[in-house]
């Protein structure tokens, strides 16, 4: 890594990202407690996508101790549409070790901070810097990019030795002063201007001047990573069901994907007509009527990281709960306002409406 050339950097970085940085709401203090939250957020989920959620999330719990004495339930409908609910479970499990370990301080070592559930070394990194001025680099795809471009670096940017590299040889480039500006402005730049789709904005950019790359036209040539694997498809079979202004939900298993989640009833395959009846048939659920979607709606898909999920529906007017003592029977105002349902279930049920596929009041 050339370590010159990342020190190049700084400065024009720093004086960019202090005349141009975007206002966003964690930015406004140094606050731990709220750059560990918005970091959380982050994760693999859009600047845009995050700031409703983010602003929702601070008025319910404003502190660390709200945060680890909240109800599950009150949390995973706050997290509803965020998607990957073990980071919301991580963060009020870290915010009850701190309670408990640090007195409801936040820990300011970095290796403290590390230790804390669903925090890894990017997140402590970014907390370390931000909110302690300590010269700890937060290495994501952002920075990965705007680094790989700017030295023409084609290791592949999945290899955990190589983050491991590009970390240490930012540590040795922090500014005395700044030091959270610094991690930021890396962030901001492979955010907006050295971008991870499409073209990157390089005539705007403070540091091209520096920049391997942009110097030899090869940006779109970087970051290298090695092609994923194909995601595994899971056909399922989703059922509606309806008793009495009421719609039957689960709980899903304590590991796996979306564990302990609430979830619409489901079946592994594609079920025919015949194969519904019997499962009905083995929870003791009568129908009264059995619809099933038009053909050019039938199949939904879901996307998880390593995961995709192939969904057709049923919706199935009952005229008895049956005798599945895991089914909870809710109102629709319960599944709006009280309940968090995982994106997958929800876009089932959206699109059931959508088609007036609807029992009663629901």
């Amino acid at each position: 890594m050339k370590i010159e050339q990342l020190k190049n950097i700084v400065v024009p970085l720093l004086d960019w990202y202090h005349n141009n940085s975007r206002k966003l709401p964690w930015r406004e203090s140094k606050d731990p407690y709220r750059i560990w939250v918005s970091e959380i957020m982050l994760q693999q989920t859009r600047v845009e996508a995050v700031l409703s959620y983010y602003e929702r999330f601070m008025e319910h719990f404003p502190t660390v101790e709200s945060l680890a004495a909240c109800d599950d339930e009150v949390l995973f409908k706050l997290w509803e549409g965020l998607g990957y609910y073990t980071r919301a479970r991580n963060l009020k499990k870290a915010a009850q070790i701190i309670c408990t370990h640090f007195q409801g301080q936040f820990p300011r070592q970095f290796d403290q901070i590390l230790a804390l559930p669903g925090i890894g070394a990017y997140t402590a990194g970014a907390i370390a810097s931000i909110a302690f001025e300590q010269a700890k680099a937060a290495v994501d795809g952002n920075v990965l990019r705007v680094i790989t471009r700017l030295t023409q670096d084609n290791h592949d940017i999945t290899d955990a030795k190589f983050r491991n590299k590009i970390t240490e040889a930012l540590e040795e480039c922090y500014p005395k002063r700044h030091r959270g500006d610094f991690t930021q402005s890396l962030m901001e730049l492979g955010a907006v201007v050295c971008v991870p789709n499409g073209v990157p904005q390089c005539s705007s950019c403070p540091i091209n001047q520096f920049c391997d790359a942009y110097t030899n036209k090869t940006q779109l040539l970087y970051p290298v990573r090695k092609k994923k694997a194909a995601r595994k498809v899971e056909k399922k079979t989703i059922f509606i069901l309806c008793f009495e202004e009421k719609i039957a939900l689960r709980k899903r298993e304590a590991d796996g994907v979306l564990s302990g989640m609430w979830e619409l009833p489901n079946q592994e395959g594609a079920l025919t007509r015949q194969q519904v009846c019997q499962w009905l048939a083995e929870r003791g659920l009568m129908a009264d009527t059995i619809k099933e979607p038009s053909n050019k709606k039938k199949q939904l898909k879901h996307i998880f990281t390593h995961i995709e999920w192939h969904m057709t529906y049923w919706v199935i007017v009952c005229n008895t709960t049956g005798i599945d003592q895991n089914f909870v029977w809710v109102t629709n105002e319960q599944l709006e306002q009280d309940l968090a349902l995982p994106t997958a279930f929800k876009k089932v049920y959206q699109a059931a409406l959508q088609e007036n596929f609807v029992c009663k009041r629901i």
